[in-house]
Protein backbone atom coordinates (compact mmCIF):
# COMPACT_ATOMS: atom_id res chain seq x y z
CA UNK A 1 0.00 0.00 0.00
CA UNK A 2 1.88 3.54 -1.18
CA UNK A 3 1.37 6.55 0.64
CA UNK A 4 -1.78 7.70 -1.99
CA UNK A 5 -3.62 4.46 -0.53
CA UNK A 6 -2.68 5.11 3.12
CA UNK A 7 -4.16 8.45 3.24
CA UNK A 8 -7.31 8.13 0.95
CA UNK A 9 -8.03 5.30 3.56
CA UNK A 10 -7.40 7.19 6.38
CA UNK A 11 -9.78 10.30 5.23
CA UNK A 12 -11.94 7.86 4.08
CA UNK A 13 -12.93 6.46 7.74
CA UNK A 14 -13.02 9.32 9.65
CA UNK A 15 -9.52 9.22 11.59
CA UNK A 16 -11.01 10.47 14.79
CA UNK A 17 -9.52 14.35 15.36
CA UNK A 18 -9.02 15.97 18.32
CA UNK A 19 -11.26 18.11 20.02
CA UNK A 20 -11.48 21.35 18.63
CA UNK A 21 -13.55 24.57 20.09
CA UNK A 22 -16.19 22.43 21.66
CA UNK A 23 -19.14 24.54 21.88
CA UNK A 24 -17.63 27.14 18.55
CA UNK A 25 -20.60 28.99 17.48
CA UNK A 26 -21.67 30.53 13.84
CA UNK A 27 -19.30 33.29 14.73
CA UNK A 28 -16.34 31.02 15.38
CA UNK A 29 -14.32 29.95 12.25
CA UNK A 30 -12.02 27.38 12.59
CA UNK A 31 -9.19 27.09 9.88
CA UNK A 32 -6.40 24.76 8.97
CA UNK A 33 -3.73 26.64 7.23
CA UNK A 34 -0.86 25.58 5.20
CA UNK A 35 1.67 25.13 8.13
CA UNK A 36 2.46 25.94 11.76
CA UNK A 37 3.01 29.62 12.62
CA UNK A 38 6.01 29.07 14.54
CA UNK A 39 6.87 32.60 14.48
CA UNK A 40 4.68 36.18 13.74
CA UNK A 41 7.29 39.09 12.54
CA UNK A 42 5.87 39.62 9.05
CA UNK A 43 9.17 41.60 8.33
CA UNK A 44 11.65 39.02 9.66
CA UNK A 45 10.85 36.77 6.72
CA UNK A 46 9.09 35.56 4.18
CA UNK A 47 7.00 32.39 4.62
CA UNK A 48 3.80 32.61 3.52
CA UNK A 49 2.10 31.14 6.58
CA UNK A 50 3.31 34.54 8.78
CA UNK A 51 2.26 36.71 5.62
CA UNK A 52 -1.44 35.09 5.50
CA UNK A 53 -1.78 35.59 9.73
CA UNK A 54 0.18 38.98 8.99
CA UNK A 55 -2.80 40.32 6.85
CA UNK A 56 -5.56 39.72 9.75
CA UNK A 57 -3.69 42.24 12.46
CA UNK A 58 -1.57 44.51 10.19
CA UNK A 59 -2.87 47.10 7.58
CA UNK A 60 -1.07 48.60 4.63
CA UNK A 61 -0.80 51.83 3.11
CA UNK A 62 -2.18 50.48 -0.14
CA UNK A 63 -3.23 46.72 -1.29
CA UNK A 64 -3.28 45.28 -4.40
CA UNK A 65 -6.72 44.03 -6.40
CA UNK A 66 -7.40 41.11 -8.32
CA UNK A 67 -5.88 42.56 -10.90
CA UNK A 68 -2.81 43.27 -8.86
CA UNK A 69 -3.23 46.94 -9.13
CA UNK A 70 -2.35 49.16 -5.81
CA UNK A 71 -5.12 51.06 -4.19
CA UNK A 72 -5.33 53.26 -1.66
CA UNK A 73 -6.02 51.23 2.08
CA UNK A 74 -4.56 52.81 5.12
CA UNK A 75 -4.08 56.01 2.83
CA UNK A 76 -6.33 58.57 1.70
CA UNK A 77 -4.33 60.37 -0.73
CA UNK A 78 -1.18 61.12 -2.54
CA UNK A 79 0.74 63.30 -4.17
CA UNK A 80 3.56 62.70 -6.34
CA UNK A 81 5.56 65.65 -7.52
CA UNK A 82 6.45 66.74 -11.16
CA UNK A 83 9.47 65.16 -10.96
CA UNK A 84 8.96 62.13 -9.29
CA UNK A 85 11.02 62.69 -6.47
CA UNK A 86 8.63 63.65 -3.66
CA UNK A 87 6.05 61.58 -2.59
CA UNK A 88 3.56 62.74 0.35
CA UNK A 89 0.98 60.62 1.91
CA UNK A 90 -2.09 61.38 3.69
CA UNK A 91 -3.75 59.03 6.18
CA UNK A 92 -7.81 58.24 6.85
CA UNK A 93 -8.92 59.53 9.38
CA UNK A 94 -9.59 57.68 12.68
CA UNK A 95 -7.46 54.74 12.26
CA UNK A 96 -6.56 53.11 15.54
CA UNK A 97 -3.92 50.12 16.68
CA UNK A 98 -5.48 47.65 18.77
CA UNK A 99 -3.88 49.30 22.10
CA UNK A 100 -6.75 52.09 21.00
CA UNK A 101 -3.49 54.42 20.13
CA UNK A 102 -4.25 56.42 17.10
CA UNK A 103 -2.20 55.78 13.74
CA UNK A 104 0.51 58.51 13.25
CA UNK A 105 2.69 59.60 10.39
CA UNK A 106 5.52 58.28 12.62
CA UNK A 107 4.43 54.98 12.65
CA UNK A 108 4.32 54.73 8.82
CA UNK A 109 7.62 56.49 8.79
CA UNK A 110 9.73 53.77 11.25
CA UNK A 111 7.80 50.92 9.79
CA UNK A 112 8.63 51.89 6.26
CA UNK A 113 12.13 52.03 7.20
CA UNK A 114 12.53 48.50 8.92
CA UNK A 115 10.22 47.20 6.18
CA UNK A 116 13.16 48.86 3.25
CA UNK A 117 15.80 46.74 5.44
CA UNK A 118 14.06 43.24 4.26
CA UNK A 119 12.49 43.71 1.41
CA UNK A 120 13.73 43.27 -2.27
CA UNK A 121 11.49 46.40 -3.75
CA UNK A 122 11.67 48.46 -0.31
CA UNK A 123 16.04 47.89 -0.76
CA UNK A 124 16.03 49.57 -4.06
CA UNK A 125 13.34 52.31 -2.20
CA UNK A 126 16.19 52.32 0.44
CA UNK A 127 18.73 53.02 -2.05
CA UNK A 128 17.32 56.09 -3.75
CA UNK A 129 16.07 57.55 -0.48
CA UNK A 130 16.62 60.86 0.59
CA UNK A 131 14.62 61.77 3.52
CA UNK A 132 11.58 60.19 4.78
CA UNK A 133 10.04 62.23 7.20
CA UNK A 134 6.31 62.80 8.78
CA UNK A 135 5.40 66.62 8.63
CA UNK A 136 2.24 66.11 10.93
CA UNK A 137 0.13 63.46 12.22
CA UNK A 138 -1.76 62.46 9.50
CA UNK A 139 0.86 63.45 6.08
CA UNK A 140 4.82 62.00 5.40
CA UNK A 141 6.68 62.31 2.61
CA UNK A 142 9.53 60.48 0.70
CA UNK A 143 11.63 62.05 -1.12
CA UNK A 144 14.00 60.74 -3.52
CA UNK A 145 17.27 61.00 -5.56
CA UNK A 146 15.32 59.17 -8.81
CA UNK A 147 12.32 58.67 -9.42
CA UNK A 148 10.92 55.49 -8.32
CA UNK A 149 7.27 54.67 -10.79
CA UNK A 150 6.47 51.48 -8.89
CA UNK A 151 6.32 53.42 -5.24
CA UNK A 152 2.43 52.06 -5.10
CA UNK A 153 3.46 48.89 -5.93
CA UNK A 154 6.28 48.30 -3.86
CA UNK A 155 3.85 49.66 -0.38
CA UNK A 156 0.98 47.63 -1.72
CA UNK A 157 1.98 44.31 -2.96
CA UNK A 158 0.80 41.41 -1.97
CA UNK A 159 4.18 39.05 -1.02
CA UNK A 160 6.17 38.53 1.67
CA UNK A 161 7.84 40.46 3.42
CA UNK A 162 4.69 43.34 2.80
CA UNK A 163 4.75 46.95 3.84
CA UNK A 164 2.87 46.13 7.04
CA UNK A 165 2.58 49.82 9.70
CA UNK A 166 3.60 48.72 13.21
CA UNK A 167 3.43 51.28 16.05
CA UNK A 168 6.61 53.15 16.06
CA UNK A 169 8.14 51.42 19.53
CA UNK A 170 7.58 48.05 18.00
CA UNK A 171 8.59 49.32 14.35
CA UNK A 172 12.01 50.59 16.25
CA UNK A 173 12.71 46.63 16.77
CA UNK A 174 15.93 45.53 14.60
CA UNK A 175 14.76 44.27 11.46
CA UNK A 176 16.93 41.13 11.69
CA UNK A 177 15.38 39.99 15.32
CA UNK A 178 12.10 39.21 15.76
CA UNK A 179 9.21 41.71 17.21
CA UNK A 180 8.18 40.41 20.57
CA UNK A 181 4.30 42.51 20.22
CA UNK A 182 1.85 41.89 17.90
CA UNK A 183 0.22 45.18 17.74
CA UNK A 184 -1.29 46.17 14.36
CA UNK A 185 -4.40 48.40 12.99
CA UNK A 186 -6.07 45.70 11.03
CA UNK A 187 -9.41 43.49 11.00
CA UNK A 188 -8.16 41.07 13.66
CA UNK A 189 -6.12 41.07 16.92
CA UNK A 190 -4.23 38.14 17.48
CA UNK A 191 -4.64 36.35 21.02
CA UNK A 192 -0.87 36.14 22.11
CA UNK A 193 -2.29 34.43 25.18
CA UNK A 194 -3.74 31.66 23.29
CA UNK A 195 -0.86 31.20 20.62
CA UNK A 196 0.57 27.61 21.21
CA UNK A 197 3.12 27.59 18.17
CA UNK A 198 2.60 24.10 16.54
CA UNK A 199 -0.91 23.65 17.83
CA UNK A 200 -2.94 26.97 17.30
CA UNK A 201 -3.63 30.68 16.85
CA UNK A 202 -6.58 32.84 16.99
CA UNK A 203 -7.37 36.06 15.95
CA UNK A 204 -10.45 38.07 17.28
CA UNK A 205 -12.51 40.51 15.75
CA UNK A 206 -11.19 44.48 16.11
CA UNK A 207 -14.41 46.55 17.08
CA UNK A 208 -12.11 49.83 15.82
CA UNK A 209 -11.22 48.91 12.32
CA UNK A 210 -12.80 50.63 10.07
CA UNK A 211 -12.85 49.53 6.62
CA UNK A 212 -13.42 51.31 3.97
CA UNK A 213 -16.48 51.80 1.42
CA UNK A 214 -15.34 50.13 -1.60
CA UNK A 215 -16.26 46.59 -1.72
CA UNK A 216 -13.41 44.12 -0.85
CA UNK A 217 -10.98 42.87 -3.45
CA UNK A 218 -8.24 41.07 -2.58
CA UNK A 219 -5.99 43.13 -0.43
CA UNK A 220 -8.10 46.41 -1.42
CA UNK A 221 -11.13 47.64 -0.44
CA UNK A 222 -13.51 47.49 2.86
CA UNK A 223 -12.15 44.42 4.98
CA UNK A 224 -15.41 43.79 6.81
CA UNK A 225 -15.18 40.89 9.35
CA UNK A 226 -18.74 38.88 9.74
CA UNK A 227 -17.05 36.97 12.67
CA UNK A 228 -16.17 36.97 16.34
CA UNK A 229 -13.31 34.97 15.98
CA UNK A 230 -10.64 33.07 13.70
CA UNK A 231 -9.00 30.09 14.93
CA UNK A 232 -6.17 28.30 13.15
CA UNK A 233 -5.38 24.85 14.35
CA UNK A 234 -2.52 23.76 12.98
CA UNK A 235 -2.87 19.75 11.10
CA UNK A 236 0.35 18.46 9.58
CA UNK A 237 -1.16 15.71 8.88
CA UNK A 238 -3.59 15.22 5.36
CA UNK A 239 -5.97 12.54 6.94
CA UNK A 240 -6.53 14.21 9.92
CA UNK A 241 -7.27 17.01 8.70
CA UNK A 242 -9.75 15.88 5.99
CA UNK A 243 -11.33 13.43 9.10
CA UNK A 244 -12.35 17.11 10.89
CA UNK A 245 -13.54 18.86 8.13
CA UNK A 246 -15.63 16.01 7.17
CA UNK A 247 -16.74 15.30 10.45
CA UNK A 248 -17.51 19.37 11.34
CA UNK A 249 -14.92 19.90 13.54
CA UNK A 250 -13.16 22.46 11.31
CA UNK A 251 -14.91 24.46 8.68
CA UNK A 252 -11.87 25.62 6.22
CA UNK A 253 -8.71 23.68 5.08
CA UNK A 254 -6.40 25.76 3.43
CA UNK A 255 -4.65 22.92 1.16
CA UNK A 256 -5.79 19.70 1.24
CA UNK A 257 -4.00 17.18 -0.22
CA UNK A 258 -5.09 16.79 -4.65
CA UNK A 259 -5.18 12.86 -3.49
CA UNK A 260 -7.71 13.67 -1.08
CA UNK A 261 -9.98 15.85 -3.25
CA UNK A 262 -12.26 12.73 -4.56
CA UNK A 263 -13.11 11.90 -1.54
CA UNK A 264 -13.95 15.42 -0.05
CA UNK A 265 -16.27 16.25 -2.98
CA UNK A 266 -18.08 12.64 -2.43
CA UNK A 267 -19.45 14.66 1.02
CA UNK A 268 -22.03 16.75 0.59
CA UNK A 269 -21.69 19.18 3.43
CA UNK A 270 -17.65 20.14 1.47
CA UNK A 271 -16.93 22.39 -1.22
CA UNK A 272 -14.14 22.57 -3.08
CA UNK A 273 -12.18 24.65 -5.57
CA UNK A 274 -8.75 26.14 -7.09
CA UNK A 275 -7.75 28.10 -4.68
CA UNK A 276 -5.65 30.78 -6.78
CA UNK A 277 -6.23 30.41 -10.40
CA UNK A 278 -2.26 32.00 -10.87
CA UNK A 279 -1.27 28.87 -9.47
CA UNK A 280 2.22 28.07 -7.96
CA UNK A 281 5.68 27.83 -9.11
CA UNK A 282 7.90 25.39 -7.51
CA UNK A 283 11.38 26.85 -6.25
CA UNK A 284 14.22 23.73 -5.67
CA UNK A 285 16.57 26.68 -4.21
CA UNK A 286 19.79 26.21 -4.56
CA UNK A 287 23.00 27.73 -1.74
CA UNK A 288 25.31 29.52 -4.34
CA UNK A 289 27.65 30.42 -1.33
CA UNK A 290 28.78 26.79 -0.80
CA UNK A 291 30.11 23.85 -2.74
CA UNK A 292 28.80 22.40 -4.58
CA UNK A 293 26.34 24.61 -6.22
CA UNK A 294 28.49 27.58 -6.28
CA UNK A 295 29.49 26.33 -9.67
CA UNK A 296 27.37 26.94 -12.37
CA UNK A 297 27.78 23.60 -13.84
CA UNK A 298 26.72 21.60 -10.36
CA UNK A 299 23.22 24.13 -10.98
CA UNK A 300 23.24 22.88 -14.40
CA UNK A 301 23.70 19.19 -13.96
CA UNK A 302 20.70 19.38 -11.47
CA UNK A 303 18.45 21.03 -14.55
CA UNK A 304 19.80 18.51 -16.94
CA UNK A 305 18.51 15.92 -15.21
CA UNK A 306 15.61 17.15 -13.31
CA UNK A 307 12.51 15.81 -14.88
CA UNK A 308 9.54 18.22 -13.89
CA UNK A 309 7.00 15.66 -14.61
CA UNK A 310 7.75 13.85 -11.85
CA UNK A 311 8.18 16.40 -9.42
CA UNK A 312 4.27 17.84 -10.49
CA UNK A 313 3.17 13.90 -10.31
CA UNK A 314 4.28 14.50 -6.34
CA UNK A 315 2.30 16.83 -5.74
CA UNK A 316 -0.76 16.41 -7.92
CA UNK A 317 -0.89 12.88 -8.50
CA UNK A 318 -2.94 12.21 -11.95
CA UNK A 319 -4.43 15.08 -12.26
CA UNK A 320 -3.13 16.76 -15.77
CA UNK A 321 -5.58 19.53 -15.79
CA UNK A 322 -3.51 20.63 -12.31
CA UNK A 323 0.26 20.75 -13.41
CA UNK A 324 2.59 22.02 -16.58
CA UNK A 325 5.74 22.14 -17.42
CA UNK A 326 7.54 25.43 -16.91
CA UNK A 327 10.78 26.17 -18.67
CA UNK A 328 11.48 29.32 -17.03
CA UNK A 329 10.34 31.37 -14.36
CA UNK A 330 7.18 33.40 -14.88
CA UNK A 331 3.33 32.85 -14.54
CA UNK A 332 1.99 30.75 -17.46
CA UNK A 333 -0.85 32.77 -19.15
CA UNK A 334 0.28 36.46 -17.72
CA UNK A 335 1.69 38.84 -20.25
CA UNK A 336 5.18 38.30 -19.81
CA UNK A 337 5.54 34.58 -19.86
CA UNK A 338 8.12 33.26 -21.93
CA UNK A 339 10.52 30.60 -22.62
CA UNK A 340 13.68 32.21 -23.71
CA UNK A 341 17.00 29.99 -22.30
CA UNK A 342 14.74 27.23 -21.42
CA UNK A 343 15.81 23.99 -23.49
CA UNK A 344 17.64 22.17 -21.11
CA UNK A 345 14.46 21.63 -19.04
CA UNK A 346 12.47 20.40 -22.36
CA UNK A 347 13.13 16.92 -24.10
CA UNK A 348 14.06 13.70 -22.57
CA UNK A 349 16.39 13.84 -19.61
CA UNK A 350 20.26 13.28 -20.01
CA UNK A 351 21.20 11.84 -17.10
CA UNK A 352 25.08 10.49 -17.90
CA UNK A 353 25.42 14.27 -19.35
CA UNK A 354 24.34 15.53 -16.42
CA UNK A 355 26.82 13.46 -14.61
CA UNK A 356 29.56 14.39 -16.51
CA UNK A 357 28.86 18.27 -15.93
CA UNK A 358 28.92 17.64 -12.24
CA UNK A 359 32.43 15.74 -12.58
CA UNK A 360 33.48 18.83 -14.53
CA UNK A 361 32.33 21.23 -11.65
CA UNK A 362 34.63 19.45 -8.64
CA UNK A 363 32.18 17.69 -6.78
CA UNK A 364 33.84 15.21 -4.86
CA UNK A 365 31.31 12.93 -2.64
CA UNK A 366 30.85 16.10 -0.15
CA UNK A 367 27.67 15.97 1.66
CA UNK A 368 24.54 17.83 0.12
CA UNK A 369 22.78 19.13 2.94
CA UNK A 370 18.94 19.08 1.91
CA UNK A 371 16.85 20.62 4.25
CA UNK A 372 12.78 19.19 3.38
CA UNK A 373 9.49 20.07 5.86
CA UNK A 374 7.82 16.76 6.23
CA UNK A 375 4.22 18.77 7.94
CA UNK A 376 4.01 20.77 4.35
CA UNK A 377 3.24 18.44 1.73
CA UNK A 378 4.42 20.19 -0.84
CA UNK A 379 8.38 20.70 0.67
CA UNK A 380 7.86 17.08 1.56
CA UNK A 381 7.32 15.96 -2.17
CA UNK A 382 9.68 17.73 -3.40
CA UNK A 383 12.53 16.83 -1.00
CA UNK A 384 11.36 12.96 -1.92
CA UNK A 385 11.71 13.30 -4.99
CA UNK A 386 15.38 15.62 -5.36
CA UNK A 387 17.13 13.64 -2.75
CA UNK A 388 16.35 10.25 -5.07
CA UNK A 389 17.43 12.28 -8.11
CA UNK A 390 20.97 13.41 -6.24
CA UNK A 391 21.51 9.74 -5.36
CA UNK A 392 21.39 8.99 -9.29
CA UNK A 393 23.37 11.90 -10.43
CA UNK A 394 25.83 9.98 -7.45
CA UNK A 395 26.01 12.98 -4.92
CA UNK A 396 26.32 12.42 -1.15
CA UNK A 397 22.65 13.13 0.55
CA UNK A 398 22.40 14.47 3.88
CA UNK A 399 18.75 14.41 4.11
CA UNK A 400 17.39 16.42 6.87
CA UNK A 401 14.05 15.69 7.44
CA UNK A 402 12.45 18.80 9.71
CA UNK A 403 9.47 21.13 9.90
CA UNK A 404 8.46 23.90 7.93
CA UNK A 405 9.33 26.73 10.48
CA UNK A 406 12.73 25.22 11.39
CA UNK A 407 13.78 25.23 7.37
CA UNK A 408 12.44 28.89 7.82
CA UNK A 409 15.14 29.69 10.83
CA UNK A 410 17.46 27.95 9.21
CA UNK A 411 17.62 29.05 5.50
CA UNK A 412 18.64 32.30 6.78
CA UNK A 413 22.05 30.83 7.81
CA UNK A 414 25.09 31.35 5.50
CA UNK A 415 27.14 29.05 7.30
CA UNK A 416 28.60 26.44 5.87
CA UNK A 417 26.51 23.33 5.35
CA UNK A 418 28.64 21.41 7.62
CA UNK A 419 28.28 24.18 10.11
CA UNK A 420 24.62 24.29 10.58
CA UNK A 421 24.28 25.73 6.76
CA UNK A 422 22.43 24.15 3.85
CA UNK A 423 22.98 23.31 0.26
CA UNK A 424 19.08 22.96 -1.09
CA UNK A 425 15.54 23.61 0.63
CA UNK A 426 12.47 23.39 -1.06
CA UNK A 427 9.68 26.36 -1.86
CA UNK A 428 6.94 27.89 -3.67
CA UNK A 429 5.96 31.01 -4.98
CA UNK A 430 2.31 32.31 -5.69
CA UNK A 431 1.84 32.87 -9.54
CA UNK A 432 0.89 36.30 -8.01
CA UNK A 433 4.17 37.22 -7.29
CA UNK A 434 5.99 36.11 -10.33
CA UNK A 435 4.27 38.23 -13.01
CA UNK A 436 7.34 40.70 -12.90
CA UNK A 437 10.04 41.31 -11.43
CA UNK A 438 9.00 43.68 -9.15
CA UNK A 439 7.74 41.92 -6.28
CA UNK A 440 9.76 38.09 -7.35
CA UNK A 441 11.99 38.24 -4.93
CA UNK A 442 13.20 34.72 -5.70
CA UNK A 443 14.38 35.89 -9.38
CA UNK A 444 16.51 38.80 -7.80
CA UNK A 445 20.90 38.05 -7.87
CA UNK A 446 21.88 40.91 -6.14
CA UNK A 447 23.79 38.62 -3.79
CA UNK A 448 24.15 39.34 0.24
CA UNK A 449 20.65 41.47 -0.50
CA UNK A 450 18.71 38.59 -2.79
CA UNK A 451 16.78 36.27 -1.06
CA UNK A 452 18.16 32.81 0.54
CA UNK A 453 20.45 31.03 -1.87
CA UNK A 454 22.28 34.69 -2.43
CA UNK A 455 22.59 34.44 -6.23
CA UNK A 456 24.68 37.45 -7.53
CA UNK A 457 24.67 37.63 -11.45
CA UNK A 458 25.11 40.69 -12.50
CA UNK A 459 23.48 39.77 -16.20
CA UNK A 460 19.95 38.92 -14.44
CA UNK A 461 20.37 42.28 -12.42
CA UNK A 462 20.99 43.84 -15.59
CA UNK A 463 18.00 42.70 -17.33
CA UNK A 464 15.80 43.55 -14.65
CA UNK A 465 16.99 47.17 -14.44
CA UNK A 466 16.36 46.76 -17.80
CA UNK A 467 12.76 45.92 -17.18
CA UNK A 468 12.39 48.78 -15.40
CA UNK A 469 12.94 51.17 -17.67
CA UNK A 470 11.24 49.73 -20.25
CA UNK A 471 8.98 52.46 -22.22
CA UNK A 472 6.37 50.40 -23.30
CA UNK A 473 4.95 46.47 -23.36
CA UNK A 474 6.97 45.33 -25.78
CA UNK A 475 10.13 46.62 -24.53
CA UNK A 476 9.25 44.96 -21.36
CA UNK A 477 8.79 41.76 -23.08
CA UNK A 478 12.17 41.76 -24.58
CA UNK A 479 13.87 42.70 -21.05
CA UNK A 480 11.78 39.84 -19.24
CA UNK A 481 12.90 36.96 -22.52
CA UNK A 482 16.88 38.06 -21.54
CA UNK A 483 15.95 38.09 -17.81
CA UNK A 484 14.41 34.36 -18.19
CA UNK A 485 17.65 33.34 -20.30
CA UNK A 486 20.11 35.24 -18.08
CA UNK A 487 18.37 33.03 -14.88
CA UNK A 488 18.29 29.83 -16.78
CA UNK A 489 21.69 29.65 -18.40
CA UNK A 490 22.78 30.62 -14.82
CA UNK A 491 20.58 29.18 -12.35
CA UNK A 492 19.00 31.53 -9.98
CA UNK A 493 17.14 28.28 -8.96
CA UNK A 494 16.00 25.15 -10.45
CA UNK A 495 11.88 25.61 -11.19
CA UNK A 496 10.18 22.16 -10.48
CA UNK A 497 7.63 23.13 -12.62
CA UNK A 498 3.90 25.43 -12.40
CA UNK A 499 0.88 23.40 -9.84
CA UNK A 500 -2.94 24.54 -9.20
CA UNK A 501 -3.89 23.65 -5.56
CA UNK A 502 -7.49 23.31 -4.12
CA UNK A 503 -9.31 24.65 -1.30
CA UNK A 504 -11.89 23.09 1.01
CA UNK A 505 -14.86 24.38 3.10
CA UNK A 506 -17.95 23.36 4.62
CA UNK A 507 -21.07 24.35 3.25
CA UNK A 508 -22.46 26.95 5.45
CA UNK A 509 -19.53 28.91 4.47
CA UNK A 510 -19.67 31.95 2.47
CA UNK A 511 -17.43 34.54 1.11
CA UNK A 512 -14.26 32.46 0.01
CA UNK A 513 -12.78 33.95 -2.54
CA UNK A 514 -10.03 32.60 -5.42
CA UNK A 515 -7.02 34.20 -4.64
CA UNK A 516 -3.11 33.97 -3.26
CA UNK A 517 -4.16 34.83 0.31
CA UNK A 518 -6.82 32.99 2.36
CA UNK A 519 -8.96 36.12 3.45
CA UNK A 520 -10.78 36.24 6.27
CA UNK A 521 -13.05 39.37 5.47
CA UNK A 522 -16.06 39.04 3.83
CA UNK A 523 -16.62 35.75 5.26
CA UNK A 524 -19.28 34.20 7.01
CA UNK A 525 -20.32 31.10 8.90
CA UNK A 526 -24.95 30.00 8.97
Amino acid sequence: MNRREILALGAASAIPAPALAQGANARTLRFVPQANLANFDPIWGTQYVVRNASVNVWDTLYGVDSNLVPQRQMAEAEEVSSDGLTWTFRLRPGLKFHDNEPVLAKDCVTSLVRWMARDTMGLMIKALLQEIVASDDRTFRIVLKAPYPKMLYALGKNNSPMAFIMPERIARTDPFQQISEYIGSGPFRFARNEWVPGAKAVFTKFEGYVPRNEPANWLAGGKRVLIDRLEWTVMPDPATAAAALQSGEVDWWENPLSDLIPILRRNRNIRTDIADPLGNIGTVRLNHLHPPFNDVRARRALLMAMNQEDYMRAIVGSDDALWKRLPGFFTPGTSLYTEEGGDILKGPRDMEAAKRLLRESGYNNEPVVVLAAQDQPITKAFGDVTADLLKRLGMNVDFVATDWGTVGQRRALKAPPAQGGWNIFFSWHAGADCTNPAAYQAIRATGDGAWFGWPNIPAVEEKVAEWYAAPDMDAEKRAIAGLNRAAMDNVVFAPPGFFLGYTAWRSNISGIVKAPVPFAWGVSKS
